[in-house]
C-alpha cells in the first residue's frame, strides 16, 4: 500500500487531474451566480444627473475640437521653470 501512494501517478498526475476537474466545476458554480442574480435595476445616469442639477455639456465633434484649438496661438510662449523640491539651488539664489 505504501508503495502505491509513493508512485508518481498518485503523486502527480491525480492531484493535477483533481484540480482541473474540480476548478471545472467551481468556475461553472461562479458562472450560474451570474446568470442566476443579473443586475435587476437599471439607471438612467442622464437622468439621475438631471435630478441632482448637474448640467452636461453637449458633445463635440472632432472638427469642432479642431478649430477650437486651432484659434489657440501657440507661436508666442514663454518658458517658465518653476521650483522644485529637490531644487536647493533655488532657494540659495
Amino acid at each position: 500500500m505504501k508503495r502505491f501512494f509513493k508512485g508518481r501517478f498518485v503523486q502527480q498526475f491525480l492531484p493535477f487531474i483533481m484540480v482541473v476537474i474540480g476548478g471545472s466545476f467551481v468556475i461553472r458554480e461562479f458562472i450560474g451566480l451570474k446568470y442566476k442574480y443579473p443586475k435587476i435595476t437599471s439607471h438612467d445616469l442622464d437622468v439621475e444627473i438631471k435630478k441632482q442639477g448637474i448640467e452636461m455639456k453637449k458633445p463635440r465633434t472632432l472638427e469642432e475640437e479642431y478649430k477650437l484649438i486651432k484659434t489657440l496661438d501657440i507661436d508666442n510662449w514663454e518658458n517658465i521653470r518653476i521650483s522644485r523640491p529637490w531644487d536647493e539651488s533655488n532657494v540659495n539664489n
